[in-house]
């Protein structure tokens, strides 16, 4: 692996094909990714490298050991209601996870197993082919937390599945399974969960012997919609970081951690 990729301690690379580079979130000792400090700073950065790195025309995003990624880690959450420096540095991170994705010209190709919350579904969905197995338990978890659902849900969510369903998924974190994801429109396409990561190698394998000029030059352009969509994710997600200084993301990180559903003031300010 090139020297470019020697400082991701959180992420894991490996090249399955010629000029194909896989990013894997996690270890396989069968627990789940959560984005903590490392890995949500990683997964924002690392694609600047791959966009610079000549020897990568197309990426395979996948998580490894029994699902694509959980959300953030509990202690990460707990800073950013506590600690002033660290939720801006968040805002930034999450920020630039979304722009980077949308702006790494190297096709991406994510394949989703399990349960896909957090950072790692932001790539998997922003991702130019999202590919879910019939396993995949897609959620958007913010409002249960009790903050505004702001990483990436406004900028991709009602272009992939419509307004009504979007809405419907995100305020009340209902999950989607890969079958039900692929019939909306959410994924690309849903497969058995062994034939996820050949399908995902297939396709990728395909687009790193494209043209490279036509692939990137037309993932710009579509891409375009979601540079319009810019404005709203940027309120969306300074809407999520006030919300990590309110009273309801305390509760709703005590339930989580308490295993119990939970119970937010029923009034707002707003």
């Amino acid at each position: 692996m090139t020297d470019r990729y020697a400082a991701y301690g959180s992420l894991r690379f490996e090249r399955p094909a010629d000029r194909v580079l896989e990013v894997i979130m996690g270890r396989d000792d069968g627990r789940l990714s959560t984005a903590g400090h490392d890995l949500h700073r990683e997964l924002a950065e690392v694609w600047r490298d791959i966009d610079a790195d000549p020897d990568v025309a197309a990426v395979i995003l996948r998580g490894a050991g029994k699902g694509f990624s959980a959300g953030g880690d509990f202690s990460l959450i707990e800073d950013m209601t506590q600690d002033f420096d660290a939720l801006t540095r968040v805002w930034k991170e999450a920020r630039d996870l979304v722009y980077n994705v949308i702006n790494c010209s190297k096709p991406i190709v994510s394949a989703m197993h399990g349960p896909a919350v957090g950072a790692g579904l932001v790539a998997g969905l922003l991702a130019d082919i999202p590919i879910a197995a019939k396993s995949a338990r897609i959620i958007d978890g913010h409002t249960r937390l009790g903050v505004a659902a702001g990483d990436h849900a406004a900028i991709i969510w009602p272009l992939l599945c419509g307004m009504a369903k979007a809405k419907y998924h995100l305020l009340l974190c209902e999950p989607v399974s890969g079958e039900e994801a692929e019939r909306i429109g959410l994924v690309a396409l849903c497969t058995e969960e062994a034939d996820l990561r050949p399908k995902a190698l297939e396709v990728a394998t395909r687009l790193a012997n494209g043209s490279p000029t036509a692939l990137r030059w037309t993932k710009y352009a579509l891409n375009s919609w979601l540079r319009m969509a810019g404005p709203g994710f940027d309120t969306s997600l300074a809407l999520e970081m006030l919300g990590f200084r309110g009273p309801d993301v305390r509760e709703g990180l005590a339930s989580h951690r308490e295993k119990r559903p939970p119970s937010f003031a029923k009034t707002a300010p707003l």
